[in-house]
């Protein structure tokens, strides 16, 4: 029996085979077409791929390590990582942690092997999303980094220190990229505007547009493009692009926040420093962030409360009753009402006069108590209600205040061998220097110590 032979498709197949592809091509999102293929066309990281950058260098040597590009969505992660690939000669494989598995990775090495042993050409493996991939997956990809065989770019925007296995990390070079610039997202929707890849100039962009696309991106290049080309879509040749069709593509989302990822852990941060610098604006701007992406307000409520100790104290000791009471609001009224009283206490905190004298009180005491040991109290202090313990001392000696004349004792209560250790230092500012001249008063009755000026 003859073998049956496969005939080549005719040429007709040949043709729709080019049309289908072109035509795919045309459909591609804009963010896709306009991704740069080489290094110069890259726009943003400039630490990094500026003239003395640590990636234009390695690129230039051809010496690219492992690496884990993290940052947020839209700084150009996916881009580096197919320049890297483009720029080094290697071959390119690209998975998604979120839907490939154990098989995909040892094929993909599999692959690196083949390719190492007929020609020596090199592979990158670009992983989207790595720290998706759980620990015996990461552990899979040890191996093929340490001997050579493939060169892994891993992408993240989760911080890989705390989501991704320290074995990995300790083998990759971790690079840290930044939103980009509103100046830098201008010149990527101008060059899409531009570009016969792109918008090819059809359509005009209206400036006030231009700066509501750019702000609405948040840095992110992304989402400047798809923007772009959603607020381009049924725009007849000529069209202006204007800011009612940039705030219609936008959909009204302007707020990137992840309440379990960096974003969450940014934005409190700014938000207590903001509180503690005393500029009420910045609070209330740091506080609708969180409450618009869904922010548990129990836990603002809580980093309020905190801040009125820690940064406020006794410079203002009602403070702490306002956050207190505003705390109780959020549980009482619940939201959305509950952010008055959220924005009330934030406010509050942030005009209140700043005293960190409690905080660095008991952290001088816990670190005394660290580096010596506790100490006994004297036995006049001890408890002398048990049993047999006045037997041993404790309560003999033990002066009342009370039975002062001015009910202050001129003595050190402090355990032996520490007597004249100041830890309490007040400030000046508001109530608490009532507090700081009333100690300096006070202090005159004990044992004369050196003691640091208030």
């Amino acid at each position: 029996m003859t073998p049956s032979r496969r005939r080549p498709p005719p040429a007709s197949d040949d043709l729709f085979a080019g049309l289908v592809a072109e035509r795919a091509a045309e459909g591609r999102p804009l963010a896709t077409r306009m991704r740069p293929t080489s290094l110069d066309d890259v726009v943003g990281q400039s630490t990094l791929l500026g003239p003395d950058g640590f990636l234009r260098r390695a690129i230039a040597e051809d010496r690219v390590p492992s690496l884990i590009l993290y940052g947020p969505p839209g700084s150009g992660k996916t881009t580096l990582a197919r320049v890297v690939a483009a720029s080094t000669r290697a071959a390119f494989e690209d998975l998604s942690a979120v839907s490939a598995g154990l098989p995909d990775v040892r094929a993909v090495m599999g692959r690196a092997r083949d390719r190492l042993a007929a020609d020596g050409r090199r592979t990158v493996l670009f992983l989207d999303e790595i720290h998706r991939f759980n620990k015996a997956q990461q552990d899979a990809l040890l191996p093929a980094i340490e001997d050579g065989l493939l060169t892994l770019i891993g992408a993240t925007t989760e911080n890989p220190y705390y989501e991704v296995n320290s074995a990995l990390v300790s083998r990759m070079r971790v690079l840290v990229l930044e939103p980009l610039s509103t100046e830098e997202v201008g010149v990527l929707v101008d060059r899409a505007v531009a570009d016969p890849r792109g918008l090819g100039g059809r359509v005009r962009l209206d400036p006030e547009a231009r700066a509501a696309l750019i702000l609405r991106a948040g840095g992110d290049a992304r989402q400047a493009l798809n923007l772009l080309e959603q607020a381009a879509a049924g725009l007849a040749d000529g069209g202006v692009i204007d800011v009612a069709a940039v705030q219609a593509a936008a959909g009204g989302r302007a707020v990137v926040y992840d309440r379990e990822g960096d974003a969450h852990y940014d934005t409190i941060s700014a938000f207590i420093k903001s509180m503690r610098a005393s500029d009420p604006d910045a609070v209330l701007y740091y506080l609708a962030v969180m409450l618009h992406g869904g922010e548990d307000p129990k836990y603002i409520a809580r980093r309020i409360v905190v801040a009125a100790s820690e940064d406020v104290g006794n410079a203002d000791p009602r403070a702490l009753e306002v956050a207190t009471a505003a705390a109780r609001a959020v549980e009482f009224v619940g939201m959305p009402e509950a952010r008055f009283s959220l924005a009330q206490a934030a406010a509050y905190i942030a005009l209140a006069p700043k005293s960190d004298a409690a905080k660095k009180g008991i952290n001088a005491a816990l670190a005394l108590v660290e580096q010596e040991g506790a100490r006994r109290p004297p036995l006049a202090l001890r408890d002398a209600s048990r049993p047999n313990a006045r037997h041993f001392g404790h309560g003999q000696g033990y002066r009342s205040p009370h039975d002062a004349p001015d009910g202050v004792l001129d003595e050190s209560l402090m355990p032996e061998g520490l007597e004249g250790t100041r830890l309490h230092h007040p400030t000046d500012r508001g109530p608490e220097g009532e507090l700081a001249r009333r100690l300096q008063r006070l202090r005159g009755h004990g044992p004369e110590t050196q003691e640091e000026p208030f």
